[in-house]
């Protein structure tokens, strides 16, 4: 009884299987500076998210791009979803 693998399985082409497939927009978050109250949008590499054992040590950041300040801002667990959901990297934070 030695029956292949793909024994009943048809080959499929990369333009039939992606067809119907539309183009998606990049991911743009607003955001704010505090330092010189700049508001902009920034996509998803911009960004990162540290997520740590309570809400006081999950974070996100990011370099605005008027002034070049280094921000950090605290994430809810909604801030957390949106993000991870938008493609931006994560880091978790682990205590020791």
């Amino acid at each position: 009884m030695s029956e292949s693998a793909t024994s009943g399985v048809r080959g499929i082409s990369m333009t039939s299987a992606f067809a119907g497939m539309r183009s998606v927009a990049p991911v743009v978050f607003r955001a704010g500076c505090p330092d010189c109250r700049g508001r902009f949008e920034l996509a998803a590499g911009a960004l990162r998210l540290a997520i740590g054992a309570t809400s006081r040590t999950t974070f996100y950041s990011f370099t605005c791009p008027e002034c070049g300040a280094a921000v950090r801002k605290p994430a809810g667990e909604r801030i957390v979803e949106l993000l991870t959901g938008g493609g931006v990297r994560t880091l978790r934070l682990h205590s020791m």
